[in-house]
């Protein structure tokens, strides 16, 4: 047990540090000055004390806080972000404008809230890149060995020795994707094409659920099957590539999880998601456990997801989220101004009980599904 916990602090900690990085990053480019870089911490409700830290050459406090979760890089003259151009340049002196991010051109102020999230896909894009290069990437046919009797597959028509080649419009390279792409899509049917005899054949299947024991956890999580058993015909094939296919496919992996991400959550939106799946700290917690005692790749593979996962949700257009302040640059190079105060405020108060509701919603489903 304190192994696993030990794991998920890990993989928190790597994945925070990462996206922090990308904002002081970009901070730093620009001429902002960085006040503290904290791990382990939130920037509101006291949970940003100091365990132990060190301030560098530029006046950076370095800190590592007691909550177990977050983090954030706090810049100067953040707390009087709301000011007026005016109620700035009175507040500050002519010395001090210039490490403010309100000095700065738009475009610079959005590259710094979209850094972190930027620092996320790049490390996924590297971890997977890593992979490809030196462990390989499977191309192995995904050619199906089996139909189970009265299954979804079986009514729908697919045959032993069909090779998948594409579900729903998607590309499908190894054995691997076909259970992936099961397993996360959300719509009623899914479109899956073969290749039979030498001949292209579409079929309509409607996967149906049986509890998720992928994972020695005990959990209500479901799971979509088709009814299908596909292994290879001879050995797996594994290609180590080189750098630039590498990368290609890193990009393609990556945005094929941002992907089904936006999937879900617009799904979620308009009530048509299982909120049973969705997986709050204490499923990651768990979940991480069990990943980190498979070995060292699938650890690597899940720190790229979450990763991922963690810079698109932050680029959500959610005010206090990178995307909220993202917007709000976008509305002020729109209107040549910044919006009003008294908004700004209201939808940073929106956007934080959002914020908020979204985290214990998730908490609440974790105890309620684990």
């Amino acid at each position: 047990m304190f192994f696993k916990i030990l794991a998920f602090i890990a993989l928190i900690s790597v994945v925070i540090f990462i996206h922090e990085y990308g904002h002081y990053y970009f901070a730093r480019k620009y001429g902002v000055k960085v006040t503290r870089f904290l791990i382990f911490g939130l920037p509101f409700l006291g949970l940003d004390k100091e365990l132990f830290g060190w301030t560098d050459k530029n006046g950076t406090r370095w800190s590592i806080g007691f909550f177990p979760l977050g983090g954030f890089v706090d810049i100067f003259g953040s707390r009087d972000y709301l000011l007026t151009k005016e109620e700035i340049e009175k507040k500050y002196n002519s010395e001090d404008h210039k490490y403010l991010l309100q000095s700065k051109k738009i475009y610079q102020k959005i590259l710094f809230a979209f850094g972190g999230p930027l620092a996320n896909f790049l490390t996924a894009i590297i971890i997977y890149s890593m992979i490809s290069m030196f462990v390989g990437k499977d191309f192995t046919p995904a050619i199906i060995s089996e139909v189970m009797e009265n299954s979804p597959a079986k009514e729908a028509g697919l045959m032993p020795n069909d090779q998948i080649i594409k579900i729903d419009n998607t590309k499908i390279d190894s054995i691997s994707n076909v259970s992936r792409m099961i397993l996360i899509t959300v719509s009623e049917t899914i479109k899956i094409d073969v290749m039979r005899n030498g001949n292209q054949k579409s079929f309509i299947v409607s996967p149906k659920y049986i509890p998720d024991d992928s994972l020695d956890i005990k959990s209500k999580r479901k799971k979509r099957i088709i009814g299908i058993t596909i292994k290879p015909k001879g050995e797996f094939i594994v290609k180590k590539l080189g750098p630039v296919d590498a990368i290609y496919y890193s990009i393609k992996e990556t945005l094929y999880v941002c992907k089904w991400t936006s999937v879900h959550i617009w799904h979620l939106i308009l009530g048509k998601g299982d909120v049973n799946n969705l997986t709050g700290p204490i499923g990651i917690a768990k979940v991480t456990g069990e990943i980190v005692e498979r070995g060292l790749l699938p650890f690597l593979l899940f720190i790229a997801f979450i990763s991922i996962s963690l810079g698109f949700i932050n680029l959500l257009p959610i005010p206090i989220l990178d995307g909220g302040h993202i917007m709000f640059f976008c509305f002020e190079k729109i209107l040549g101004r910044p919006i009003k105060r008294k908004t700004q405020e209201l939808l940073y108060r929106i956007g934080f009980a959002l914020l908020m509701t979204m985290m214990f919603f998730a908490i609440y489903i974790d105890v309620q599904t684990f």
